[in-house]
């Protein structure tokens, strides 16, 4: 048994270390990937939108002197993220990290929700996390190590009325953390997850100063204020490095308080 101690912070240097995130040009998604490049990995940016991905890839090359690329992928489609896999592979010659960070919300009363509206989120949240995940796999096995970290939510953890496709698409995300942990942690394969609370992302700006945002985050949060964009990196960063190499299907909360009220 080995009792070499790291220096703390070297347990979090990410140099040499290369990441997928989907979803990465924006919101949390390019906050994390803005936290992994400040430790030094190189970046895959994977958005469906070229030009806003090119953009958020020059902004973080020049700001961390990683290297980062933006590659154009839907996750939702099967051959997209084999390719999406494949690209990554060539262009740093090994894959040791993947951030699931895609998602999209609809909000409504379920019989105000069409089914459509279900199948959409559900389709992103959780088809395209479980094919991004598989499609790295083989990648992650032949190098001998990993680390894939998916992006739950307190919601999946706890119910709120008007979110029944969100919900339920995240509450199938920390599942499936954590029984592709169990299946992947043979293979020197970390799955874990991370569950944001109210973070002010694009998606949330909209509900900003409703009567129920304000009921969520200044009743339901101990810190009872929205989180900023860069209180996930810790998270971020500590999931993908050396530090958590005992972390195995952990549901990570990154919620001020929220799931301990």
């Amino acid at each position: 048994m080995s009792h070499e101690i790291l220096p703390g912070i070297k347990q979090f240097d990410l140099t040499g270390k290369s990441a997928i995130i989907t979803g990465g040009s924006r919101g949390l998604g390019y906050a994390m990937a803005a936290g992994l490049a400040s430790a030094g990995a190189d970046i895959m940016l994977v958005n469906r939108n070229a030009g806003e991905g090119k953009v958020a890839a020059q902004q973080l090359e020049t700001d961390f002197g990683t290297k980062v690329i933006s590659y154009r992928a839907d996750i939702t489609v099967e051959s997209q993220t084999q390719a999406m896999a494949e690209a990554a592979f060539n262009t740093f010659g090994k894959i040791d990290i993947l951030i699931n960070s895609a998602g999209i919300n609809i909000r409504g009363a379920i019989d105000e929700l069409s089914y459509e509206d279900f199948t959409k989120v559900m389709n992103v949240n959780v088809n395209g996390t479980w094919l991004s995940s598989r499609a790295v796999t083989p990648f992650m096995k032949k190098n001998g190590s990993g680390r894939i970290i998916n992006l739950a939510s307190t919601l999946g953890l706890i119910g709120l009325a008007n979110r029944t496709p969100y919900t339920a698409s995240k509450g199938a995300v920390v599942n499936m953390t954590r029984a592709l942990a169990i299946e992947l942690a043979p293979f020197n394969i970390m799955v874990n997850a991370i569950c944001p609370g109210p973070f002010l992302t694009a998606m949330n700006i909209p509900i900003k100063d409703s009567e129920d945002a304000r009921k969520i985050v200044l009743g339901a949060t101990a810190l009872g204020r929205w989180a900023e964009l860069r209180e996930i990196q810790g998270a971020a960063i500590f999931l993908a490095s050396e530090a958590a190499s005992y972390m195995v299907g952990s549901i990570l909360t990154v919620d001020g308080g929220w799931t301990a009220k």
